[in-house]
């Protein structure tokens, strides 16, 4: 007998929404000048723009292989990679992150939607605590506006309710579900408070200042 089709599942991003990857970039940039240098670290980052142009989303660990192999005989890269393989991500969650994921859980099926590469963004969700918080239900993509048929295949719905920093994203999702999702602008971090990017897409359903605010407003979802 196949299972009844749940009424909502929850999906919620994870940087700048669940954890301030803003003070984890702080962190790589102050360490990769320590290490390598100003040149260092400016070299660093133009790889990593361009690797954000394509294919599309922040590879920090493709920007770390491409700048050794421009040096192969420098050591000192080994200990910036490392710092990201062992950076204490659970201390970077927003506060009471984890309290709105278990009041969520209460009420539906929970699942984080993030972009990213296959190989450290799930290794920071699993270093923040965030894997083990929606027991394992949680879903990588370059672009995850553009996956919501994969979305709907492994999480079926009546509807959804989406988090996330980035309006633009929310609205793309938006478009193709319409009435069967809402959408929750969260304003934290660089993306959410550009102004010029919030004026170019339509008002998210519900916006709030903070990941913690939804525990007191979850009726509106």
């Amino acid at each position: 007998m196949t299972a009844p089709t749940p009424d909502v599942v929850y999906l919620l991003d994870v940087d700048n929404t669940l954890l301030d990857n803003g003070v984890v970039i702080a962190d790589l940039r102050r360490n990769l000048r320590d290490t390598l240098g100003v040149e260092g670290e400016e070299r660093y980052w133009a790889i990593f723009e361009d690797l954000f142009l394509n294919p599309g989303f922040a590879d920090y660990l493709g920007a770390f292989n491409r700048y050794s192999a421009e040096h192969p005989r420098d050591p000192r890269l080994f200990d910036v990679s490392l710092l990201l393989l062992n950076y204490p991500f659970r201390e970077r969650l927003y506060p009471r992150a984890l309290e709105v994921v278990a009041a969520l859980k209460q009420r539906g099926r929970v699942a984080i939607v993030s972009d990213g590469d296959v190989v450290y963004q799930p290794h920071k969700i699993k270093r923040s605590g965030l894997w083990q918080a929606v027991e394992g239900s949680v879903l990588v993509y370059i672009h995850k506006e553009e996956m919501l048929l994969d979305i709907e295949r492994r999480y079926p719905a009546r509807r959804y309710v989406m988090f996330d920093d980035k309006i633009f994203v929310l609205a793309a999702m938006k478009a193709v579900w319409k009435e069967r999702v809402t959408t929750v602008f969260v304003r934290q971090g660089h993306y959410a408070l550009d102004e010029k990017l919030i004026a170019q897409s339509p008002a998210a359903d519900v916006t709030i200042e903070s990941i913690g605010e939804a525990i007191s407003r979850i009726d509106s979802f």
